[in-house]
């Protein structure tokens, strides 16, 4: 919720009358609609009718809208129960504008949840890969940015934002990763550093110190 609330905040300015539409919007434990600018059209899509749900799909990987219509397209925790989800993002750039957006927000770590399956979690270069494979199947878009956010509970959250030709990315100077402090191993376009850059993930450093406190205390002994 507040990866979303940041994206939005960073990349909409107050009063555009964006069409914004979420996939996997299905209000299980809050919805991201909720952060969501005001006066925007907001678009549910799911496949179980429910709150938030505008929209029910019958196919995971045809999105019931037209060509280039749609400015911003926002999915959160959907992305790892994806069998396939490289198809979803290129139905994703087939039906954003030419500078729409995509925020993709999902786990790099966690317990396993089927929903109904659990297939996948997303690292740093995840985004990179993204482009790639889009660009082989002719779109050309950019990654303006990635990072993972510190932990919170067990979870760990993979955010990438992404312009569907990067030719836009020009119209978008702010990012995230300007005013965010608790992530790691961020990526902004054109930059070959990575931010808060981390080989080990929360959950193996807190091994480390619980390691190190042991070995102390055999010591002691």
């Amino acid at each position: 919720m507040a990866n979303a609330f940041l994206f939005f905040k960073t990349y909409i300015s107050a009063g555009e009358k964006k069409v914004i539409v979420e996939i996997g919007s299905l209000d299980v434990n809050g919805s991201i609609r909720e952060v969501a600018p005001k006066g925007a059209k907001y678009i549910g899509l799911d496949f179980a009718e429910g709150k938030g749900v505008d929209i029910i799909l019958d196919d995971p990987y045809t999105l019931p809208f037209e060509e280039s219509s749609i400015d911003v397209c926002v999915s959160s925790s959907v992305f790892e129960h994806s069998e396939m989800f490289w198809l979803l993002f290129l139905e994703i750039l087939r039906i954003l504008k030419p500078n729409g957006l995509f925020y993709l927000n999902a786990p790099s770590n966690g317990n396993f949840h089927r929903y109904p399956v659990d297939c996948w979690r997303f690292y740093p270069d995840s985004g990179k890969a993204l482009v790639t494979w889009a660009k082989r199947n002719n779109y050309s878009p950019g990654m303006l940015e990635s990072f993972v956010s510190n932990q919170i509970d067990i979870w760990n959250d993979f955010v990438a934002v992404f312009v569907k030709e990067d030719v836009h990315a020009i119209e978008y100077p702010n990012r995230i990763l300007q005013r965010k402090t608790d992530f790691y191993n961020g990526i902004v376009q054109n930059s070959p550093e990575i931010l808060n850059l981390s080989i080990f993930s929360e959950d193996q450093k807190k091994l480390i110190v619980i390691k190190q406190i042991i070995d102390k205390e055999i010591k002691i002994q």
